[in-house]
């Protein structure tokens, strides 16, 4: 049974057992009603103790129940049950009270918790909101800046703040059953504690602000998704409705949500990120055990792998080109782990132990004994051979080793080292220490074993690995290459970096593809343009003004000038000197100036993205859609609640993306291949999504 009841004299104990997580499934939600209905004073019962089995209490709804019709009956209705109930439920938290398991410790009349409990209402993530009396509830325990900000933002809270704030009543220790015996006993006789029915009083003047205000700063925030929205609506339906009306108004909000196209994406998001950490080929498959890592370049790149992996619980062996630039690592990793520390992210005692646990060298001799090395060096397949050169002559033939490449082949700098079998791509994305994303690149010769050990290391360090076959650039920055590719064209055809820039805002990312390429810096890029340009295809179209931007000295926001001009440090301002130079470099091409339309920008951008992915997919760089979307979310920032190129091109429809990338290939012959398989798919009525399987 996924609940089940017990007795300790007058106390029945409640226990729900549902692993992984307790997820309020259909079952969990009828055992709980009926528990409600049956545990009374006619039955012998003075007061309920709510438990759970496993790591965690109640982490959540069953997401896959969403908008199905196995619902009955309602987590709201059961939480009303238990909030209505003649005797007191008391709640006991370990782990996770998350979502709908929050709501129901709500619904019960106390909650205790032990000091490494977190409670959250996380329903914003998946695109919809508390639908179970979170955003009633919340309010009435709790000040409301505190509920507006669990509410919309979905962050967790730590029991110690929880408790402080009023949401937990007590932080207990030891045994939660034994604790909770004990609670009931001491409460054994008092009248039962309801929640007020009143509606609660504003409280705004008082904040010095007002509604519309915190609506302001909850829209700036969301950029564009509407959950917080329809969650601030509803959390302020509880200072001007009584809690019944409240209940009816919160789940007025929430059933259309259910089927909103940015739910539905965000749902999309939430599977597809646990589906690719499992790929097919790594089924079956044992990670090496990881003791100790080698990580070969010291710059900012190299030094946040090696945070990461400190991070992970693992030593660190840093190697460096000579002694003072090892020193130079060393301190660099240092002043990260300072970072977090005055963060409030780590403690002292975590500090202290990952500066022991790095070591910096100029000696390839000391990465003998890693099982891991990752070269992080520059993109010079030359150099990088001499790096796999001196890694394997220290290392052995069984040790991994893997390159953080950005875009090169790893057959070509690694045909020399001995067990090819040992070699894998492990692309981080900068900055390393905070990206979450992880492109893990499989080689032909690439063994199951070692690919399952990078997907491993990834998730040890709190990042999500996607597995990648080769071509230029993997997944990310393929799809990145098309992307600004267009966004140069419409330059020279007469958008502006801002009107670009601001289409793409409008659509969800958090900047424009000119803003993220003056924040990375230019010089990287240039050089790579210059070192291919022997090899370009002179039947594409080649936009010469990334290459201009660099010339004319302007290297990105650090030097304070690149698509933008940057007077007051990171804030980019439209610069009439740039679009000086693109209105001249059209003139030179013959291009008549046209305006083009924020909506055409968004929907030509769209196009070619998708377009690349599906291409990638033909080629068998990506296993499946799903796969695409996680790394353009997690590595490039693409809006969440759109779920990722493929997921839109689905909900924008194939047909229309297709028809908007014809049209991008006929304004410049030559220098795009429409997809085949998006033109199959949007000829037969098929989705990107039936590939996910």
């Amino acid at each position: 049974m996924v609940v089940s009841v017990d007795r300790e004299g007058p106390v029945a104990i409640v226990t729900v057992d549902n692993p992984p997580v307790n997820a309020l499934s259909q079952a969990v939600r009828l055992g709980l009603r009926k528990a409600a209905h049956e545990l009374t004073p006619e039955a012998g019962v003075e007061a309920v103790l709510l438990l759970c089995a496993g790591r965690t209490f109640i982490a959540g709804a069953d997401i896959t129940e969403f908008g199905s019709d196995r619902v009955e009956p309602p987590l709201g209705t059961v939480v009303d049950d238990i909030a209505a109930a003649p005797v007191p439920w008391v709640a006991m938290l370990h782990g996770t009270a998350l979502g709908g398991g929050l709501e129901v410790a709500l619904g019960c009349h106390w909650r205790l918790a032990l000091a490494s409990a977190r409670v959250g209402l996380p329903e914003v993530a998946l695109g919809i909101i508390p639908g179970a009396g979170g955003t009633q509830r919340l309010p009435r325990v709790t000040d409301a800046k505190t509920a507006v900000e669990i509410v919309t933002t979905g962050k967790p809270v730590g029991a110690e703040d929880a408790h402080r704030k009023g949401i937990i009543d007590r932080i207990v220790e030891g045994d939660l059953r034994s604790a909770g015996l004990a609670f009931c006993a001491e409460i054994a006789g008092q009248p039962q504690r309801r929640m007020s029915p009143d509606p609660m009083p504003d409280p705004m003047p008082d904040l010095g602000l007002d509604w519309a205000a915190i609506w302001d700063g909850v829209a700036a925030r969301a950029k564009g998704q509407i959950s917080p929205l329809r969650a601030l609506e509803a959390v302020r339906g509880a200072y001007q409705l009584p809690l019944a009306d409240g209940l009816k108004h919160e789940r007025a909000i929430i059933m259309p949500l259910f089927s909103d196209p940015q739910s539905l994406a965000l749902r999309h998001a939430f599977f597809a990120e646990r589906a690719v950490a499992k790929p097919a080929a790594i089924a079956g498959a044992k990670a090496r055990p990881l003791s100790r890592i080698a990580v070969v370049g010291g710059g900012l790149m190299g030094c946040g792998i090696a945070v990461s992996a400190l991070g992970a619980g693992l030593p660190v062996t840093l190697i460096e080109r000579d002694a003072a630039a090892a020193e130079a690592a060393r301190e660099r990793v240092g002043g990260l782990i300072e970072a977090a520390l005055s963060r409030g992210l780590i403690d002292d005692a975590t500090a202290s132990a990952r500066r022991a646990a790095l070591s910096t060298t100029e000696e390839y001799a000391a990465a003998a004994g890693a099982d891991l090395a990752i070269e992080a060096v520059f993109e010079d397949p030359d150099v990088k051979a001499e790096v796999f050169g001196q890694l394997a002559a220290a290392m052995g033939d069984a040790a991994i080793l893997a390159s953080n490449t950005s875009y090169i082949d790893p057959r070509s700098f690694t045909g020399h080292v001995p067990n090819p079998a040992r070699i894998l791509g492990l692309h981080f994305f900068s900055p390393a220490h905070i990206m979450k994303l992880v492109e893990v690149v499989r080689t032909p010769d690439t063994a199951p074993d070692v690919l399952a050990t990078g997907f491993a290391l990834a998730k040890s360090m709190g990042k999500t690995g996607v597995l990648c076959g080769i071509c230029d650039g993997f997944i990310g920055n393929r799809v990145l290459a098309a992307y600004g590719r267009l966004a140069l064209y419409m330059l020279e055809d007469g958008a502006l970096p801002a009107d670009i820039d601001g289409a793409m805002k409008a659509f969800g990312w958090p900047m424009g593809y000119f803003e993220m390429m003056d924040m990375a810096g230019h010089q990287i890029g240039y050089a790579r343009r210059q070192r291919l340009a022997p090899q370009r295809d002179p039947a594409i179209r080649y936009s010469r003004l990334a290459d201009l931007v660099v010339e004319s000295g302007r290297e990105g926001q650090r030097t304070g000038a690149g698509w933008y001009a940057y007077p007051e440090g990171r804030r980019p301002v439209p610069d009439p000197e740039i679009a000086a130079l693109i209105e001249a470099e059209s003139a030179r091409l013959g291009i008549t100036r046209r305006e083009i339309p924020a909506d055409e920008i968004t929907e030509r951008l769209l196009a070619v993205m998708a377009n690349e992915g599906a291409m990638i997919l033909e080629e068998g760089v990506a296993a499946r859609p799903l796969d695409i979307d996680v790394v353009e979310m997690l590595g490039y920032g693409y809006p969440r609640w759109r779920g990722g190129p493929m997921q839109a091109a689905d909900q924008a429809g194939l047909g229309a993306v297709l028809a908007s990338m014809e049209v991008v290939a006929a304004e410049s012959p030559g220098s795009w291949t429409v997809s085949p398989q998006l033109r199959k798919l949007a000829e037969t009525g098929g989705s990107f999504r039936e590939l996910n399987a």
